[in-house]
């Protein structure tokens, strides 16, 4: 049997999810028991068809060590960003060129506009790998990021048509950030991480004390002008799938900490086109031509979605089987005619 499968989050893994959580604290995942238990009610009734408003949805996908029986990794979609009394917040990066004649002088500079989305794009994150399996031979982290975009793939109606991105900037070994202390904290008197804890659960602060008009970055100290757009060494790795799969940089940040934020339409991602459901399967043969995937199955009681990955042979013509490996079709159970959602990656 395969040893590593991706599922749905459940109920009663918040204390290994809070195990997880640690190596990340987001916003989207932070190291807090009480937010542990909402994430994984809200995505247990998200992927249960409980909460009605697609919007409201937010589905956690975890990736299991079956061999160690735990946890080691996560990732999420956020159905959408944005609703009312919770708007999506950001800082639009405008590029402006100055220049005099009169004493031949050229500037340019960099603008923050802030920006406020109450139906606002679908959100990819709380990425999270434990660090024992970062470089396991099995491309775990590849499978768990590329799960989300299988998912919305299979599933196109219950997402937006701007999918989004939220990467970490350079920050301080203390977690702080020089944004935040040249621009956040003179408008809220309040430290990174007490805005940080407060905006986990209501953003009303930052609209109703941050500036409405433009802020020419030029008149911040250049350690607060050097991380606006930028990614943190830690998401380097992440920066450079999004890109690889179609995901460019919005010009948008984090009004916290000038995080970049990297979007892109569903159609113009890779794994999201490359996704494909099928009833039309067969095992695999000696003679066939292999490629690594993922291959899921839905179910319409817990654990919902199960996912492993497996050799797969994609036939020239769309209406021949997908042929998966022995080993898949019996983790899945799979069946003649059963659906399965198959996704390549290289």
């Amino acid at each position: 049997m395969a040893r590593f499968e991706i599922r749905a989050l459940l109920p009663g893994d918040e204390e290994q999810l809070h195990r997880v959580a640690r190596h990340l604290n987001s916003v989207n995942l932070p190291n807090d028991r009480e937010r542990i238990e909402e994430i994984v009610d809200t995505s247990y009734k998200s992927f249960a068809g409980i909460i009605s408003a697609k919007a409201e949805r937010e589905y956690v996908f975890v990736l299991f060590d079956r061999q160690e029986e735990k946890i080691i990794g996560t990732s999420m979609i956020l159905a959408q960003l944005g609703r009312r009394g919770a708007p999506y917040i950001y800082f639009d990066v405008i590029d402006e060129e100055r220049y005099s004649g009169t004493i031949d002088k050229h500037f340019h500079h960099t603008i923050l506009k802030i920006g406020y989305s109450y139906q606002g794009p679908t959100e990819i994150g709380g990425l999270v790998m434990d660090p024992a399996y970062r470089k396991s031979s099995e491309r775990l982290g590849t499978m768990i990021s590329y799960v989300r975009f299988l998912y919305i793939g299979a599933h196109r109606e219950l997402f937006r048509d701007e999918i989004v991105a939220e990467l970490l900037p350079p920050l301080e070994p203390d977690g702080t950030s020089h944004l935040w202390e040249a621009l956040g904290r003179k408008f809220t008197d309040m430290s990174y991480a007490e805005a940080d804890l407060l905006s986990k659960k209501n953003k009303e602060f930052i609209k109703g004390l941050f500036p409405e008009g433009v802020i020419h970055a030029s008149l911040l100290p250049r350690d607060a002008q050097d991380v606006i757009g930028k990614v943190g060494a830690q998401t380097k790795g992440v920066e450079k799938l999004l890109r690889r799969i179609g995901f460019r940089y919005a010009h948008r940040v984090d009004p916290f900490d000038g995080g970049p934020h990297f979007s892109a339409a569903p159609d113009e991602i890779a794994p999201v086109r490359d996704t494909r459901r099928t009833t039309e399967t067969r095992e695999l043969t000696a003679s066939d031509t292999r490629q690594r995937s993922l291959v899921a199955v839905e179910l319409d009681v817990p654990p919902f979605f199960r996912a492993i990955p497996s050799e797969m042979s994609v036939p020239p013509r769309a209406d021949d089987a997908i042929a998966l490996s022995s080993e898949a079709i019996q983790a899945l159970e799979l069946r003649p005619g059963r659906e399965v959602i198959v996704l390549p990656f290289s």
